[in-house]
């Protein structure tokens, strides 16, 4: 069974990147349509109000929020201005419904693959957008094709504006080098397992090292007063890193446990009753063929759960 379910975590994984998928979806009204039964229960919807509207209600219930439009891997100047605006609306929202909650993006939606420059300009007005309400910003981790592009916009324009953070992938070996680099700048740094297919000797398989390793980031960032985020559904992490947050006793604005909107919440709602800092990640959209393929990579077991959304 284990060896079946890594086929088909793996299977998923590649699904994710397959962009001529991902494009038929768009373009298939009936398939689209069955599909996204499956992906409500991991979105906050199609649109920015839908969103808005649930990211209220959490708050209500005493979550920190994030809000990410959907998107990669835009061609052209338009699409990626198009993108741009649309998160510039977010950080409006945030700030004219004083909402608790930050954005995060990523950098290929806005642009990335076309220019660096290009993106960088991009992320420059969001920000410009997001300090009207002091709202932090957020670079979520891409394929590792994209990852010294990713790093070194982030800090460039980390210099810009302090409250960006950026996203570190535990399992890639060459984080190790990147977080002492990341640990200089300012903005948060949030910690993730990984979750994109990549070559054997890029990232270490899911397991006991990897554990340790992404438990060693958080305990160098808590020791530190370093901003950061522990961004994991991992009961097993999450008990080892309250027991690192009694270790070294961080302000409770430096640190917050994060989980993935429809995803195990039932633990961040423990860890909320428990006093911790507690932050729901809520993405919506369209384009959430890749987000509904690595959610359901994380655990196969789930697509049993999509079919049953889907028929039921």
């Amino acid at each position: 069974m284990d060896k079946l379910l890594s086929m088909g975590s793996m299977a998923l994984r590649k699904a994710a990147l397959n962009e001529q998928a991902k494009e038929f979806l768009l373009e298939n009204e009936v398939l689209f349509n069955v599909l996204k039964k499956a992906a409500d229960r991991y979105i906050g919807g199609e649109t920015l109000d839908e969103t808005v509207r649930k990211v209220m209600q959490q708050n209500g219930n005493g979550f920190k929020c994030s809000i990410e439009f959907m998107g990669e891997s835009t061609r052209n100047e338009h699409e990626a201005a198009e993108a741009t605006t649309e998160f510039v609306k977010i950080c409006q929202q945030i700030n004219q419904q004083n909402l608790y909650s930050t954005v995060s993006l990523d950098l290929s939606h806005i642009g990335l693959a076309v220019s660096e420059d290009l993106c960088y300009n991009n992320l420059m007005t969001i920000c410009a957008a997001a300090t009207k309400g002091k709202t932090e910003v957020i670079i979520s981790a891409e394929g590792t094709e994209r990852t010294d592009a990713i790093l070194h916009t982030y800090k460039r324009a980390v210099k810009e504006y302090s409250d960006l953070g950026i996203t570190l992938q535990a399992y890639l070996y060459r984080s190790k080098d990147d977080f002492a680099e990341l640990l200089k700048t300012p903005g948060r740094i949030r910690i993730v397992k990984g979750a994109f297919e990549t070559a054997p000797q890029l990232s270490m398989p899911r397991g006991e090292a990897l554990d340790e390793a992404y438990l060693d980031y958080v305990a160098q960032l808590l020791s530190n007063g370093h901003l950061c985020s522990i961004a994991t559904h991992h009961d097993k992490i999450q008990q080892q890193a309250k027991a690192l947050v009694h270790q070294y006793h961080p302000d409770k604005d430096k640190y917050e446990f994060e989980s993935l909107y429809g995803i195990q919440t039932e633990q961040l709602d423990k860890l909320k009753a428990e006093g911790y800092p507690t932050k729901l990640y809520f993405v919506y959209g369209k384009e959430w063929y890749l987000y509904l393929c690595n959610r359901l990579a994380e655990y196969p077991m789930n697509i049993f759960r999509a079919l049953n959304d889907i028929v039921g």
